[in-house]
């Protein structure tokens, strides 16, 4: 089988297994992140398989919908990839991607690195703001039943990976504790340049819903 084929056997598979998803991690999230990473590789030295394999891949079963398995996605990829005779070295390598792509939280330290997670991270943090990233936030909050805002509860800058993953604050507080914080922490130049313009927009949203929450109407 050619890289063109796998490619194609990934993407049926990855659609075949997020036919049900919640909506802000869906096929159609998998897409757009693909399609970024793609574009970012473009202006980067990188392998593209790794990079497409680790874009279709990266959410195969993300611990949050798996009661915080970290592991599962990983070990799914490499058992697909594996069931398709790709190179050790590649499944190892997409492993890695899947295991490290996360944002965990303001103290957590990403443990591994390389071109092709760069890329793919910049894409997927590409697709957390902006109006898409907004959409995406608000979705999974009403998936999770959480308040939109409560001025009471305020975002915690500090939080160990633990409690960043245990959170169950309002959504808005999601934009100072992760959102806002994804333009400084791109990898690429064009993860960079097509963060600012996403950016600019959560802040003039951000200030919109608070002057329509304390009645300026």
């Amino acid at each position: 089988m050619d890289k063109d084929e796998l490619i194609k056997c990934t993407e049926n598979f990855v659609r075949e297994n997020l036919a049900d998803a919640e909506g802000g991690h869906d096929w159609w999230h998998i897409f757009r992140v693909w399609n970024s990473a793609k574009h970012i590789a473009e202006t980067e030295d990188v392998d593209l398989f790794v990079v497409e394999l680790g874009a279709l891949l990266h959410d195969i079963a993300d611990s949050k919908f798996h009661d915080g398995d970290e592991e599962i996605g990983p070990r799914k990829a490499k058992q697909f990839l594996s069931s398709l005779g790709v190179e050790n070295d590649i499944v190892e390598h997409v492993e890695r991607i899947i295991a490290n792509i996360s944002f965990k939280g303001g103290k957590e330290k990403q443990k591994f690195k390389s071109p092709e997670l760069d890329v793919i991270q910049d894409a997927d943090r590409l697709d957390a703001i902006g109006a898409i990233g907004i959409a995406r936030a608000f979705n999974y909050g009403g998936h999770k039943n959480r308040e939109l805002y409560n001025p009471e509860i305020e975002a915690n800058l500090n939080m160990t990976k633990e409690a960043y993953k245990n959170s169950s604050a309002p959504t808005l507080n999601h934009f100072d504790e992760k959102l806002l914080l994804l333009k400084d922490r791109m990898n690429t130049t064009t993860g960079r340049e097509l963060a600012e313009r996403r950016h600019e927009f959560m802040i003039q949203f951000l200030d919109e819903f608070h002057k329509e929450w304390s009645g300026e109407l």
